[in-house]
């Protein structure tokens, strides 16, 4: 996003300062957005056309080895959304704390597969469904490259209490690694990770792979990937595998398509299948986009079914 402005911050050594001059940069972006949203007959949709706006603060600092201290504090709709601390090591990589989804770790690789707008279980009843993440409040997260491969890990100390939000320390500390590669072939990005998300205990953890791969060849990108949840216990395991295809028209017009399928590990349960449609225009600093997704058997029950359509008109500053 362009920068609305940007402030100088010098802090001068003084008398609760003594050392020298340090130089950082402070600034603001942020974005608005017009929205209808058309949900299924089953529910009940209210008023389908809706605002939303957001804004970030986001700081940065040198030190005098070189490393770079970074700050972002994001707001939507006047209220809290996310933020992160991290500090850009060079070569040594990238160590952050972060209170936002999708940072680091196996969260920024729920799936990876292209498309011109959201994912195809995005906004649905089961989305939740098949997709590997752990714990966003309070996760450490570290990135870097080596050679030809790239590593995203992140950990949660002690997972968290759901519903007081505090760690409990019966449970299992929720950590994962993602190893990753563009190199290999040219176009071709492929991955894997493994993490284990906590419970309230010990006995309910979740252990979560991902396999995936994207390949890109001019205009076109199709992708793959696989997500394996491995419940503890005595609940059954569940699986979701997923395929997309993305075409770029232009450079401002892009479509895409992809389907994915949640198999629940019980035969009492018949596979949730989603599919999705999306397509997106990007002139300048506004993006027009609209996406149509559906699901079938929500949850592995059969005819229990449930689909969306999004138009929004996004503006960025």
């Amino acid at each position: 996003m362009n920068k609305l402005s940007k402030l100088g911050l010098t802090a001068l050594a003084g008398s609760l300062v003594a050392t020298s001059a340090y130089a950082g940069a402070l600034s603001v972006s942020g974005g608005a957005s017009v929205k209808y949203v058309s949900l299924d007959e089953t529910e009940v949709s209210g008023q389908p056309f809706s605002t939303g706006k957001g804004i970030t603060f986001s700081g940065s600092g040198e030190m005098d080895n070189g490393w770079t201290m970074n700050y972002s504090y994001t707001m939507s709709n006047a209220a809290f959304s996310s933020s992160y601390v991290n500090m850009d090591m060079g070569s040594a990589g990238t160590l952050g704390f972060y209170n936002s989804s999708g940072a680091t770790g196996i969260s920024a690789f729920d799936d990876t597969n292209p498309s011109a707008g959201e994912e195809v279980w995005d906004d649905l009843d089961g989305q939740a469904n098949g997709i590997a993440t752990i714990t966003n409040d309070g996760t450490w997260g570290y990135k870097n490259s080596f050679g030809g491969a790239d590593i995203s890990a992140s950990f949660n100390r002690n997972g968290a209490n759901e519903a007081s939000g505090e760690a409990n320390a019966q449970a299992e500390s929720s950590k994962s690694l993602v190893l990753s590669s563009s190199s290999l072939v040219d176009g071709l990005m492929v991955g894997v990770g493994i993490g284990d998300k906590s419970g309230s205990s010990i006995s309910n953890s979740v252990d979560q792979t991902v396999v995936f791969a994207k390949y890109t060849a001019g205009a076109v990108t199709v992708g793959a990937h696989m997500t394996d949840l491995d419940n503890a216990g005595s609940t059954a395991d569940v699986e979701r595998r997923g395929m997309a295809i993305s075409f770029a028209v232009n450079e401002n017009l892009s479509v895409s398509y992809g389907r994915s399928e949640v198999d629940f590990g019980t035969s009492s349960k018949t596979d949730q299948e989603d599919s999705g449609i999306a397509a997106s225009y990007t002139m300048g600093s506004i993006t027009l986009a609209a996406f149509a997704n559906s699901s079938d058997s929500v949850g592995g029950t059969a005819g229990t079914d449930d689909s969306v359509k999004e138009i929004s008109l996004t503006f960025a500053f």
